[in-house]
């Protein structure tokens, strides 16, 4: 089994009162999501098309306020939010969720 880095662990994760969601990562990263920007990032099959990842989330439907109301952790690899327009289906893998960080440095890193 392939042991994952310490960027792709989460240390701990919270919602604040405005709705960003902060991730504290294994590295001592930490990102800071606007939780409109993960809503449409969600790639469960009710957003995104299995076969040909079309997306099937119309990004005019996701409400300029959403929020995550929850969050429960999926073992050690994901995460999976409770948004107030009643989306639950989508999980976050951790790596996924790392490559979301829109931060200097992680997309400095992208570019590499």
């Amino acid at each position: 089994m392939h042991e994952m880095g310490s960027t792709a662990k989460v240390k701990s994760l919270e919602i604040s009162d405005d709705g960003v969601v902060t991730v504290e990562w294994g590295d001592g990263h930490r990102s800071q999501y606007d939780p409109k920007y993960l809503r449409l990032n969600c790639a469960c099959a009710e957003c995104i098309e299995e076969w040909s990842r079309r997306q099937l989330l119309d990004p005019a439907t996701v409400p300029a306020d959403i929020r995550a109301e929850d969050y429960l952790m999926v073992g050690r690899y994901a995460v999976q939010f409770l948004w107030t327009d009643g989306h639950y289906t989508g999980i976050y893998p951790f790596k996924m969720l790392r490559s979301l960080c829109r931060c200097r440095p992680c997309q400095d890193a992208k570019g590499k």
